[in-house]
């Protein structure tokens, strides 16, 4: 329904675009084509990296990982989450799974957060868009906040 909506407005958008101004349209459509074609290979080679990592990690080692107690699982799996990358609609239910198999919820919400909000994998993507500073800041802030939410989800639950 909502992806419906979103088509058909930008559909409506981009026919009033070409009414009122056909050349310039056409030049921001070919801009926006060339664009997307240029980030198709880095997103994909990105998937690509990420379904090898988790292919390639057995059950047993997520096990034992999300199962380290102190400060120093709770370290490790967060960097995990960092390097990893991967969208929301995976990560969560990983992270039913995970806690299934008995990971601690103040773990799980550190490793989801990083794992959704840090890239380090797609770090090269993002600079090449936003720049280095603008990427290392975003990146140190966004596991800062991880780090913050899994603590305080370790203290509410």
């Amino acid at each position: 329904m909502l992806a419906t909506i979103f088509w058909t407005v930008t559909t409506v958008a981009v026919l009033v675009s070409w009414w009122r101004d056909s050349d310039l349209t056409k030049k921001a459509l070919q801009t926006s084509w060339r664009s997307l074609m240029a980030l198709v290979p880095k997103v994909l080679g990105m998937i690509a990296l990420v379904g090898l990592v988790l292919a390639l990690v057995p059950q047993e080692v997520l096990t034992r990982l999300f199962t380290f107690k102190g400060v120093g699982g709770f370290a490790l799996v967060s960097l995990v989450g960092a390097v990893v990358t991967m969208p929301a609609p995976i990560a969560f239910p990983l992270a039913g799974s995970l806690l299934g198999m008995g990971a601690a919820p103040a773990a799980l919400a550190a490793f989801i957060t990083t794992l959704t909000m840090v890239g380090i994998v797609s770090a090269p993507i993002e600079v090449s868009y936003f720049g280095v500073r603008f990427t290392l800041l975003r990146q140190s802030l966004s596991f800062v906040a991880a780090i913050l939410i899994g603590l305080l989800m370790g203290v509410f639950l």
